[in-house]
């Protein structure tokens, strides 16, 4: 294995791979480096089961598609397909009514038809100018994402002609809780509760502040819904590998990076087994506390150290049981047509929500989980054999460590039957319909995936660590104070967690304009 190269990629997630994709086509020399045997981090996909495609993190692509990444990258051209979710969310009545349930079609006129019959005509006009005033909004907000985060850039991007006119009041749009867009906005608490439940994904709840924009995004799900890799999430990453290596670089797996140290005017990147990587640039695509450890024989302790304590991971985000069943989720009244396709949103107050929330919290657990089913093997039946049926249960929000002193190997399987219980309660039967049953406690995604205290979002989506301010001020450039050369990017920087890839594309141009040229020409033969 050639030794030297123009830039060393550590990490295998898909923010890496895409900044590898990008830098390879560039004529830059790229090495991409997984300590892990699987690529792709938290978009990968293996078989846990006989016959069944598992997700080991996303499943849901919700955001990549607004990019333009997969276009520009010709990922068709490398086997990637995506079958829309459509409808890309369902919300079932609460457990015992009547009431019809609220069905979330790519069409906004079906999806304000399912309002209407739910929750009343006033809700259903005002949630379609809901989507007419965030769909420009949020598509405003793709941009900013997709651009280095500083103010003028972020301004120039968030902000349209009329907002100059009134800037405090935009500032406010962006910045209000989501609880109070919904509440200023809705009626029914129903609908407040799925809109909350959609928007709590990213991770704060909603009753924080400058979580609005994260319910906003729920109007650009009827310009392009949410996306399914067909053979699963991991078609993504194999996609990715594919155009990294077909512009001429290169990835392995099993065998990570242990420390990254400066030789001469470059970069060595020491590696698992003793091998080391010379490169004039790295790009650090793992959890940024994981890139200060690598860097602590380069930076003072003291500013590494105030750089850890700021830059909060948070108490834990989620927890996710991954079943083989017989059948799908069926929800009383309602055809598996209607109701499988996209995000199940098993919340009907969001009074469960805050409950959940303040729990964890106190690093404690609950009777009653928060729950979101997705049922992908409805649109891709290559995810199971025949007759069966894969199915995820996220449930938000678990603590990393628990107060009552027990480890997750102890409170893992029966936090994982009550999260069943609480979809068994919405669509009865699914219980019995258990073949596999595959459990991610918080220290399950700690460990296998490199998710420090199990949150999928690397560091907390919190106002104080968003935008200009993430991970850390000194570090929202995608680059590190005293360290010329090394960049940062996936969840941990701008724009955060979620499947989109705009940071890996951000960080490529930055390495594009630093180095220029390749140095090693494609041509040149490589040692095997």
């Amino acid at each position: 294995m050639n030794n030297r190269h123009d830039v060393v990629v550590i990490g295998s997630g898909h923010n890496g791979l895409i900044c590898a994709a990008y830098i390879a086509r560039s004529g830059l020399d790229v090495h991409v480096v997984e300590k892990d045997t699987v690529l792709g981090g938290a978009t990968s996909t293996v078989e846990r089961y006989p016959g069944h495609r598992t997700d080991r993190g996303s499943s849901a692509h919700l955001m990549i598609r607004h990019t333009g990444i997969p276009e520009e990258l010709d990922l068709a051209a490398h086997g990637l397909r995506y079958v829309d979710c459509d409808p890309w969310g369902f919300a079932p009545a609460p457990p015992g009514s009547d009431d019809p349930p609220i069905v979330f079609h790519r069409d906004l006129d079906a999806t304000c038809a399912s309002i209407a019959a739910a929750c009343g005509e006033t809700d259903a006009h005002a949630y379609r100018g809901f989507v007419r005033r965030w769909g420009v909004l949020a598509g405003r907000m793709m941009k900013g994402f997709g651009v280095r985060p500083t103010a003028s850039r972020l301004g120039a991007a968030f902000l349209g002609r009329d907002d100059l006119r009134d800037p405090f009041g935009a500032v406010q749009t962006f910045l209000a809780s989501g609880d109070a867009l919904l509440d200023q906005t809705f009626t029914s608490e129903r609908l407040k509760a799925a809109l909350s439940w959609f928007g709590a994904q990213s991770g704060p709840p909603m009753s924080h502040a400058g979580t609005a924009p994260m319910i906003g995004f729920a109007a650009l799900m009827h310009q392009t819904p949410p996306g399914r890799a067909i053979g699963g999430s991991g078609a993504l990453a194999d996609a990715l590998v594919s155009a990294v290596r077909a512009a001429g670089g290169s990835v392995t797996a099993g065998a990570g990076a242990t420390a990254i140290r400066r030789a001469g005017s470059g970069w060595r990147v020491e590696t698992a087994g003793g091998g080391s990587l010379h490169c004039s640039a790295v790009v650090a695509a793992c959890h940024v506390h994981t890139t200060l450890d690598l860097l602590s024989h380069e930076l003072p302790a003291a500013g590494l150290d105030a750089w850890r304590r700021r830059i909060r991971p948070g108490f834990g985000l989620g927890m996710v049981v991954r079943l083989g069943t017989t059948d799908l989720p069926r929800y009383p009244g309602v055809s598996t047509t209607t109701s499988a396709h996209g995000l199940q949103l098993l919340v009907t107050d969001r009074r469960r929500l805050d409950h959940r929330y303040g729990v964890a919290a106190a690093g404690r657990l609950d009777a009653e989980p928060a729950v979101l089913a997705m049922s992908f093997s409805s649109l891709d039946p290559s995810l199971a054999p025949a007759g069966r049926h894969e199915l995820t249960l996220w449930s938000q929000w678990h603590p990393r460590h628990l107060a009552d002193g027990r480890s997750w190997s102890e409170a893992g399987p029966g936090e994982a039957d009550r999260i069943i219980a609480a979809a068994e309660r919405f669509a009865p039967g699914l219980t019995d319909s258990i073949v596999h049953r595959h459990v991610q406690t918080p220290q399950d995604l700690e460990t296998e995936l490199g998710l420090i205290g199990g949150n999928v979002m690397h560091v907390e989506m919190s106002l104080d660590q968003m935008l200009p301010m993430r991970p850390h001020p000194d570090l929202a450039g995608h680059t590190v104070p005293g360290a010329d050369g090394v960049f940062l990017a996936g969840a941990s920087t701008h724009p955060g967690g979620g499947v989109i890839g705009t940071s890996g594309r951000t960080v490529a141009r930055l390495v594009g304009r630093r180095l220029g040229t390749s140095t090693r020409r494609r041509h040149r033969t490589r040692a095997q």
